[in-house]
């Protein structure tokens, strides 16, 4: 007589409570996370499970490429009063916490002529660049006194006290505020931040631009950038350990070569008439002092149409890869 099989088949995805070994699912990477079966702490209670199939589905929207105009249109504008206008995007990104990038945020702090703002960022680091106005920044025991286009940068932990002079002024102000936000942590305390106050004067950021350009060989160099660090930070080339920052020049009529990277760029307009970026083979045109946003990994150059040298500032979470041993950085033909 023939032997006659039944197979018995189970379908039931166990619950979240449910970690029953012969319990069997159609497709365990469609399992919720499985906990303890039988816990007798709260330790115990608070382990989670998951699989080589569930554990690395997890969809993050992606940083988009976009530029924030209206913001600095707003900071610009002498009806606004003072104040601090985020380029926040983190309904987009999903993010919990303000966000211009999934570790860095950036704005405008408008600061009416003879008026005072502060900003005390939950941050390792604050970057600021002067756009407009003349005054001054008490930062612990130290004072900057400042001028368009000058570059400052200050501890976290430490409240920044601006106060502007006899105009309007505006600064583009950047942090890894998400960054420290996305890993629950606290800024240093006072004397324990990565780097102390540091003003870099707008003459002498242009005098090292001058010079990189006249003086570099054809082939030599990637492109004209000049890359702050300071003294504390002088052995990784970095501004704060997990974060870039760099000047870069274009001179009229030329272009960067195409190239991708695994960092994002956070970049402000300095100067530039008839420029653009290239990013996916999507153009994207630039607006006076507007924030730009380049997605990582993605293909993106940079062009100037016009006959006057462009300058972009360039923010990047760089630092975090470098250290990683992840940076990624190629030119790509097209």
């Amino acid at each position: 007589m023939p032997r006659i099989c039944v197979l018995a088949i189970v379908t039931a995805i166990p619950t979240a409570h449910e970690t029953h070994m012969t319990i069997r699912s159609a497709r365990v990477s469609n399992m919720p996370a499985q906990q303890a079966k039988d816990p007798v702490t709260s330790a115990q209670q608070r382990a989670r499970f998951f699989n080589s199939g569930n554990a690395f589905n997890v969809q993050l929207p992606p940083v988009p490429d976009m530029a924030f105009a209206e913001e600095p249109a707003r900071a610009l504008n002498p009806e606004t009063p003072t104040g601090m206008i985020l380029c926040d995007i983190s309904d987009q990104l999903e993010c919990p916490f303000p966000a211009t990038s999934p570790l860095v945020l950036a704005g405008y702090a408008r600061i009416r002529a003879g008026e005072s703002f502060t900003t005390d960022p939950r941050a390792s680091g604050v970057i600021a660049y002067v756009i407009r106005g003349d005054g001054a920044t008490r930062c612990g025991d130290e004072e900057i006194a400042w001028a368009p286009g000058d570059i400052m940068l200050f501890p976290g932990g430490v409240a920044q006290h601006h106060e502007a002079g006899n105009s309007d002024a505006v600064l583009w102000v950047v942090s890894n505020e998400p960054q420290v936000a996305f890993e629950g942590l606290q800024p240093p305390a006072v004397g324990a931040a990565p780097t102390r106050v540091v003003h870099y004067k707008a003459a002498d950021v242009a005098a090292q631009s001058d010079y990189l350009v006249e003086n570099a060989e054809e082939g030599e160099l990637p492109g004209y950038a000049i890359v702050l660090s300071s003294e504390q930070n002088e052995a990784s080339r970095n501004v704060l350990p997990t974060l870039t920052l760099a000047m870069n020049t274009l001179p009229g009529g030329t272009s960067q070569m195409p190239h991708r990277h695994n960092s994002v760029a956070v970049s402000l307009v300095v100067a530039g008439d008839n420029c653009y970026s290239m990013v996916d083979g999507k153009r994207k045109d630039w607006s006076p002092w507007a924030t730009t946003i380049t997605p990582p990994v993605s293909v993106h150059s940079h062009h100037n149409g016009g006959n006057s040298r462009a300058m972009f500032l360039i923010v990047q979470d760089g630092g975090l890869y470098y250290h990683a041993r992840a940076m990624g950085f190629e030119f790509v033909e097209e």
